[in-house]
């Protein structure tokens, strides 16, 4: 997929010049009325919808099969680690391991950082770089990644699959009308209909379903900044991200030059050093943060990116403003580390 039409430069003069004379010119501190705001918010961003696409299709009984391989250490060579290894969804993680990049089967670490599984079927495409249409596709990636899971070929997963009795009788469930129900491609569509169940709730959707008492006033404030400095034009969307590619280093240049991001899989030169756009949501449990965990803390993440993308240096209430806003982002029954 193609960034959409608005090109890098025209992009990064538009933020420029919604910000007018600079920070000074909208303070943290200038909050709307509610209904103002949230009017605002809801033009642009938007709820979290209540089903992820193709979740229509999924039955019990697959969502089940997918859950148990989603946990299962045995999808990796060594049966060292699952996908829940680096994307943690049980006690109530973020879906992530907090890790700058993950270590795989042997301890070997990948070279970006690994996203949060959260709400990740509602994004326009998968991994950093978009490489995968879908969840279904890329579960089927890790799993056979020489870093990551480390399985050789399909014929050694399928080996392990149908040796175990349980896991017969669970695809057979999941999957009643195929001959032959336990196949690889089918592994995949099981994690993925699992992962479709991941949808988080949170203060900000609250907010914009009219409790006004959801966010607090700073919290407000930052919702107003986020909507006002530019924050929008990339982080868009019921997710605030995951619906277009866009340059890591916009205005300013971003320090890692190795990783050219969309461009290794496009060949494109105009899409070098582009990446997904990542979500907002849960972004404060999270981190680290951008493609190459690099950054740690939040708050310098958005300092970061206002000065990166936009050519701005926030001001100190602006960023607490913004800092404060994301926390409402966060799933009310998840936490980090």
């Amino acid at each position: 997929m193609k960034t959409p039409t608005l090109t890098h430069s025209l992009i990064a003069a538009i933020s420029l010049a919604w910000l007018g004379a600079a920070p000074n010119a909208l303070r943290a501190a200038d909050v709307p009325p509610d209904d103002d705001l949230r009017n605002r918010a809801l033009e642009i961003l938007g709820p979290i919808p209540d089903q992820m696409p193709g979740a229509e299709h999924d039955t019990k009984d697959l969502i089940k099969l997918g859950e148990k391989l989603f946990f299962d250490k045995r999808l990796s060579v060594n049966n060292t680690i699952s996908c829940n290894s680096c994307h943690m969804v049980d006690k109530k993680r973020p879906g992530v391991d907090n890790e700058p990049t993950s270590p795989g089967a042997f301890g070997k670490r990948g070279d970006r950082n690994s996203p949060t599984v959260l709400n990740a079927g509602f994004h326009m495409a998968q991994f950093w770089d978009g490489r995968a249409a879908d969840l279904v596709e890329q579960a089927q990636g890790p799993i056979l990644n020489g870093v990551e899971m480390a399985m050789p070929d399909e014929k050694l997963v399928m080996s392990r699959l149908t040796a175990d009795a349980t896991y017969s009788k669970m695809f057979k469930k999941a999957f009643p009308n195929d001959a032959e129900p336990i196949t690889y491609i089918h592994t995949a569509r099981a994690i993925a209909a699992f992962e479709r169940t991941l949808i988080t709730e949170d203060r900000f959707d609250d907010y914009l379903e009219g409790k006004d008492k959801a966010l607090s006033t700073l919290e407000k404030q930052g919702l107003n900044t986020f909507l006002s400095v530019g924050c929008t034009t990339c982080h868009n969307g019921p997710l605030l991200g995951g619906t277009t590619y866009m340059k890591a280093g916009l205005v300013n240049p971003y320090e890692n030059t190795e990783d050219i991001g969309r461009a290794a899989v496009t060949k494109e030169e105009d899409d070098n050093y582009k990446f997904k756009v990542p979500s907002l949501r849960n972004v404060a449990i999270t981190g680290p943060y951008f493609h190459d965990g690099a950054i740690a803390n939040l708050d310098e993440a958005v300092a970061k990116m206002g000065w990166m993308q936009l050519g701005v240096k926030l001001q100190d209430d602006q960023r607490q403003a913004l800092v404060a806003f994301l926390h409402s982002l966060t799933d009310k029954k998840r936490k980090a580390l």
